[in-house]
């Protein structure tokens, strides 16, 4: 299976914040190792971490978070995993939506690190330690485009 292949950035100087769905706890914070590890690697150690209850949640924390201003990106991350009913869909429709509807608004890079599994095992193994690790993934994107963003703005 092929996988993105994102740039080694130096991230000193970068603000960025995390924000993490506690729902599915073992899963996130898995994600949230995996992307502390890369933006860490990155230069970054400033990082604020915003818990917010569940993934339909993140959006308006990241929303919020646009508002205050004074970041260059946001990595967001989460753990939706397909039940016996419909709810599935919809939390993992309203929190990409909102979350693409919040860097459209802000120009604020946002980065998708929810994890839309059908079970636990696939949840599991995309939240462990290795390459695989979407919170890794997430942070990566999120550092490529926060530099991309300042190359296009010339800052």
């Amino acid at each position: 299976m092929d996988h993105n292949t994102y740039l080694k950035l130096d991230g000193r100087g970068m603000r960025i914040a995390v924000v993490r769905a506690r729902f599915n706890e073992e899963i996130t914070k898995g994600l949230l190792d995996g992307a502390l590890e890369v933006l860490r690697d990155a230069g970054i150690f400033d990082i604020e971490i915003v818990e917010v209850p569940g993934s339909f949640e993140i959006p308006i924390a990241a929303e919020t978070l646009a508002r205050r201003g004074g970041l260059d990106a946001v990595v967001c991350l989460g753990a939706v995993i397909k039940g016996a009913t419909p709810h599935f869909h919809y939390i993992s429709s309203s929190c990409s939506r909102g979350l693409t509807d919040v860097a459209v608004r802000h120009g604020l890079p946002i980065s998708f690190g929810v994890i839309t599994a059908e079970n636990s095992t696939q949840a599991r193994e995309r939240s462990g330690s290795g390459e695989m690790n979407r919170g890794r993934e997430a942070a990566a994107a999120a550092l490529e485009m926060a530099a991309k963003v300042r190359e296009i703005r010339g800052t």
